[in-house]
Formats: C-alpha cells, structure tokens, sequence
C-alpha cells in the first residue's frame, strides 16, 4: 500500500495555457446558455404582451415591454461578451502556436551553433583551399599530358573518342603480313662424361 501511495504520478501534458482555454470555453458556453434562455424568456414576454393588450391591460403590457427592453440590452451585452471570450481563445490558441514556432527555430539555432563548432570558417578556408591546389595540380598534369602529345597524336585521340561517342570500334594498327624471321635453334650441351672415382684413377695410372 505505501508503495501504491508513495508513487509520483506522472507530469500532466496539460499547460497553464491549456487550463485558461478550457475556462475561457466554458465561460463562453455558459453565457450561451444564458443568452438562449433570455430568448425563449423574450418571446414568451412579447407574446404576453399582445395578450394584455387584447385584454385592455395596457399599463401591464407596457411594463412587461419594459422589462423586454432592460432583458434585450442585456443580450446584447451578453452578445458582446462572449465574441470577446472567443478572440481570447483565439489568441492564446494562437500564442500557443507562436511558441511552438519559436521553440522549433530556438532548436534549429542550437543545431546550426553546434554544427558551425564542429565546422569552422577556418576550416572551411582551408578546405576550400585544398581543393583549390588540388585543381590546379591536376591542371597542371594536364597541360604536361597536352604538351607531350603532338598534333598527329591530338587528331588520334579525338578520332577514338569520336568513335567511342558514336559506338564504332576503334581501328586498331594492321598487323604486318610478313611473316616474323625464324630464330636459329641453339646446339645442345654436350653430354658430360661421369667423373672417375679414386680407385679407377689408380688403375688407370697403373
């Protein structure tokens, strides 16, 4: 049991801001109420009205239209107040919507801070310097290549590349018709006599 009491209930998702919409509703709608009931009220009066006046109970009948009269300001006031409730409904609804639109650019300015720690104008310059050197390394290679190739060479390289743009197969240089020289065959080694062991020296010798 002491466990069960002793929990901390869970933070309610509902804000101040929320509690005072909700109130403000409620008000609204109670003065609705009211207002449909003075109406009703009002009929009922004007067609008693014409009733005493039927009657001959004129000086009832223009009491009765007074207290009409006094009931219709009332209204009208009643009226005014509650387009007064909904424009504050309005704003806070829309307040409300304000802050989430400021809470969305606060984060993202906590993102970009983050991200511009991370990556540096420094960094950036310096980047963008490398990458420059490395363009013009590589500009630097290709005007060697360019200068090492001649003119016969140049028209050769843009022939393939037309012919590769085109689907063509590439000429490839003809292969000589003659045929190649023979390479003369070379003698074999002659056959080594086996070595003599000592004792077939001495007989020999002897």
């Amino acid at each position: 049991m002491g466990n069960v009491f002793g929990r901390k209930g869970r933070p309610s998702r509902v804000t101040d801001q929320d509690r005072a919409v909700l109130q403000l509703k409620q008000q609204r709608d109670k003065l609705k109420q009211y207002q449909k009931r003075i109406t009703l009220q009002l009929e009922k009066e004007r067609s008693l009205a014409k009733q005493l006046l039927k009657d001959g109970k004129k000086e009832r009948a223009l009491l009765l239209l007074k207290k009409k009269r006094y009931q219709d300001q009332l209204l009208d006031k009643t009226e005014n107040q509650i387009g007064n409730l909904e424009r504050m409904v309005q704003d806070i609804e829309f307040a409300q919507i304000e802050m989430k639109v400021i809470e969305g650019l606060k984060t993202g300015n906590e993102c970009l801070k983050k991200m511009h720690e991370v990556m540096s104008i420094e960094d950036v310059e310096r980047i963008l310097d490398e990458a420059q050197e490395g363009i013009e390394y590589q500009k630097q290679i290709d005007e060697l290549l360019a200068g090492s190739l001649t003119q016969e060479d140049e028209d050769a390289v843009l022939q393939e590349l037309e012919a590769i743009t085109q689907g063509e197969d590439v000429e490839l240089p003809e292969v000589p018709a003659e045929p190649l020289p023979e390479v003369p065959a070379q003698p074999e080694p002659a056959e080594r006599t086996p070595s003599r062991s000592p004792a077939d020296r001495e007989m020999l010798a002897a």
